[in-house]
């Protein structure tokens, strides 16, 4: 079914790729709130957070990855792709809209639309923020791959997570709830910003996984090559 070892590892990633990204574009339209902390005598918070930002650890890991073995054309691919099928679900949830529930249905039209019939305005925001924010970090992290060789995973994993989810957060935050009036310019400076620093917090707490990622893909693609060396006879 694969061609070999890559090819699988391709698809894994890819896999976990689009489901996180499509589910965090679903549940995005939640809104939750942060607690306060107490950390060297300051208090931060609490703060409002979308609900939308527990799957995207996932996506900047497997990004790093993609981009790190199959470089802009993987990660262009997957994009491209994964824009697609986001676009086709928010069409069968609008289709499914259309259709009226029975009177027994334990889920009514109207929790129906509340859960998955967000604006068209949350739609575009989601999907140009996405795009943007995947060139844009796949554009990063080779210019630093460039500048630094093999040497500093860290660095161009979290350095392009941090510049492409800076503009990812603003456009979405803007375009899905800013520019429709759903929010107030101060809420909406106030959630980007707390939803791009929970992110960077994030970005930084899942390097250790970059680097467990590389170790077994590097394992398991090593195994191909010792399965094609040629067996010398006893």
């Amino acid at each position: 079914m694969f061609a070999g070892r890559k090819d699988r590892v391709f698809f894994v990633l890819s896999g976990f790729f689009l489901t996180n990204a499509l589910v965090a574009e679903m549940i995005g339209g939640k809104l939750i709130q942060i607690p306060a902390l107490d950390w060297l005598g300051h208090s931060f918070g609490p703060w409002p957070l979308s609900i939308g930002i527990l799957p995207w650890p996932i996506v900047f890991l497997t990004t790093d990855l993609i981009n790190e073995y199959y470089g802009y054309r993987g990660v262009r691919k997957i994009t491209m792709l994964t824009a697609g099928f986001i676009l086709y679900t928010f069409l069968l949830l609008f289709l499914g809209g259309l259709v009226p529930a029975v009177g027994f249905s334990p889920v009514q039209d109207s929790d129906y639309a509340t859960v998955f019939l967000q604006s068209q305005w949350i739609i575009a925001g989601s999907l140009v923020a996405f795009l943007v924010a995947q060139f844009l970090d796949v554009l990063v992290f080779l210019r630093v791959r460039r500048l630094t060789g093999k040497r500093l995973i860290w660095l161009r994993a979290t350095g392009s997570t941090l510049v492409s989810q800076l503009i990812d957060t603003f456009i979405v935050q803007g375009i899905g709830f800013y520019l429709p009036g759903k929010i107030t310019r101060a809420e909406y400076f106030e959630i980007a910003w707390n939803s791009y620093g929970t992110k960077l917090v994030i970005a930084l707490a899942i390097t250790p996984l970059i680097y467990l990622g590389h170790w077994l893909i590097d394992r398991y693609l090593a195994g191909e090559a010792q399965d094609q060396a040629p067996k010398s006879n006893p």
